[in-house]
Protein backbone atom coordinates (compact mmCIF):
# COMPACT_ATOMS: atom_id res chain seq x y z
CA UNK A 1 0.00 0.00 0.00
CA UNK A 2 0.92 3.55 -0.63
CA UNK A 3 -0.24 6.55 -0.46
CA UNK A 4 0.45 10.31 -1.88
CA UNK A 5 0.78 13.06 0.48
CA UNK A 6 1.86 16.39 0.67
CA UNK A 7 4.48 18.38 3.05
CA UNK A 8 5.67 21.64 2.98
CA UNK A 9 3.88 22.33 -1.21
CA UNK A 10 5.38 19.15 -2.22
CA UNK A 11 4.25 15.82 -2.80
CA UNK A 12 5.70 12.56 -1.95
CA UNK A 13 5.31 8.84 -2.71
CA UNK A 14 4.97 6.90 0.44
CA UNK A 15 4.94 3.72 2.21
CA UNK A 16 5.26 2.44 5.06
CA UNK A 17 9.16 2.26 6.28
CA UNK A 18 10.50 5.18 4.10
CA UNK A 19 12.40 7.83 5.48
CA UNK A 20 12.07 11.18 3.47
CA UNK A 21 12.90 14.68 4.01
CA UNK A 22 10.29 17.04 4.01
CA UNK A 23 10.36 21.64 4.62
CA UNK A 24 10.92 22.20 8.09
CA UNK A 25 8.59 21.70 10.75
CA UNK A 26 8.62 23.17 14.07
CA UNK A 27 6.62 21.42 16.10
CA UNK A 28 7.77 19.62 19.15
CA UNK A 29 6.08 16.33 18.53
CA UNK A 30 7.90 12.98 17.65
CA UNK A 31 4.86 11.98 15.75
CA UNK A 32 3.15 13.74 12.54
CA UNK A 33 0.01 13.40 10.91
CA UNK A 34 -0.38 13.86 7.02
CA UNK A 35 -3.60 13.63 5.25
CA UNK A 36 -3.22 11.64 1.97
CA UNK A 37 -3.99 12.67 -1.74
CA UNK A 38 -4.38 9.44 -3.05
CA UNK A 39 -4.18 6.16 -1.33
CA UNK A 40 -3.27 2.42 -3.36
CA UNK A 41 -4.26 -0.31 -1.42
CA UNK A 42 -2.29 -3.68 -1.99
CA UNK A 43 -4.91 -4.69 -4.48
CA UNK A 44 -3.97 -2.16 -7.16
CA UNK A 45 -7.38 -0.15 -5.91
CA UNK A 46 -6.45 3.86 -5.87
CA UNK A 47 -8.81 5.53 -3.58
CA UNK A 48 -9.18 9.42 -4.39
CA UNK A 49 -13.04 10.23 -3.06
CA UNK A 50 -12.65 13.39 -0.74
CA UNK A 51 -14.94 12.00 1.50
CA UNK A 52 -12.95 8.92 1.92
CA UNK A 53 -9.99 10.47 2.40
CA UNK A 54 -10.42 12.91 4.94
CA UNK A 55 -11.15 10.12 7.32
CA UNK A 56 -7.52 8.65 6.03
CA UNK A 57 -4.10 9.57 7.47
CA UNK A 58 -0.61 8.55 7.37
CA UNK A 59 1.75 8.91 10.57
CA UNK A 60 5.12 9.59 10.58
CA UNK A 61 7.79 9.55 13.67
CA UNK A 62 10.23 12.43 13.21
CA UNK A 63 13.91 11.10 13.16
CA UNK A 64 15.53 14.56 13.24
CA UNK A 65 16.72 17.72 11.44
CA UNK A 66 19.04 18.21 8.50
CA UNK A 67 20.06 20.51 6.33
CA UNK A 68 20.32 20.72 2.18
CA UNK A 69 23.34 21.47 0.11
CA UNK A 70 24.87 24.56 0.16
CA UNK A 71 23.49 26.87 -2.58
CA UNK A 72 25.68 29.73 -3.30
CA UNK A 73 24.88 33.37 -4.71
CA UNK A 74 26.75 35.69 -6.14
CA UNK A 75 25.33 39.14 -6.93
CA UNK A 76 27.63 41.00 -9.60
CA UNK A 77 27.19 44.67 -12.19
CA UNK A 78 29.76 45.39 -14.26
CA UNK A 79 32.22 48.43 -14.05
CA UNK A 80 30.80 49.37 -11.31
CA UNK A 81 32.58 47.61 -8.33
CA UNK A 82 29.36 45.68 -6.90
CA UNK A 83 29.99 42.46 -5.77
CA UNK A 84 27.78 40.81 -2.83
CA UNK A 85 28.27 36.98 -1.84
CA UNK A 86 25.69 34.86 0.61
CA UNK A 87 25.12 31.65 0.66
CA UNK A 88 22.09 29.24 1.60
CA UNK A 89 21.03 25.89 3.66
CA UNK A 90 17.73 24.87 3.46
CA UNK A 91 16.47 23.39 7.15
CA UNK A 92 14.74 19.49 6.25
CA UNK A 93 13.18 17.74 8.73
CA UNK A 94 13.41 13.47 8.23
CA UNK A 95 10.48 11.63 9.15
CA UNK A 96 10.00 7.91 8.69
CA UNK A 97 6.46 6.71 7.81
CA UNK A 98 5.11 4.12 10.35
CA UNK A 99 1.65 3.84 9.12
CA UNK A 100 -1.20 4.58 6.18
CA UNK A 101 -4.87 4.12 7.96
CA UNK A 102 -8.01 4.07 5.64
CA UNK A 103 -11.12 4.05 6.87
CA UNK A 104 -13.38 0.78 7.52
CA UNK A 105 -10.55 -1.27 8.52
CA UNK A 106 -7.86 -1.59 6.24
CA UNK A 107 -4.22 -0.08 7.32
CA UNK A 108 -0.68 -1.41 6.67
CA UNK A 109 1.44 -3.93 7.95
CA UNK A 110 4.80 -3.87 9.12
CA UNK A 111 6.93 -5.13 6.12
CA UNK A 112 6.85 -8.81 5.97
CA UNK A 113 9.92 -11.08 5.64
CA UNK A 114 9.91 -12.95 2.73
CA UNK A 115 7.60 -16.57 3.73
CA UNK A 116 10.46 -19.71 3.64
CA UNK A 117 10.16 -22.54 1.15
CA UNK A 118 9.40 -25.90 1.89
CA UNK A 119 12.43 -28.14 0.55
CA UNK A 120 10.81 -31.52 -0.56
Amino acid sequence: MYAIIRAGGKQAKVQSGDVLDIERVKSGDSELEFAPLLVVDDDGNAVSDRGTLSKAKVTAKVIGETAGPKVDIFKYKNKTGYRRRMGHRQKYTRVEITGIKLPGGKKTAKKAKPAASEEE
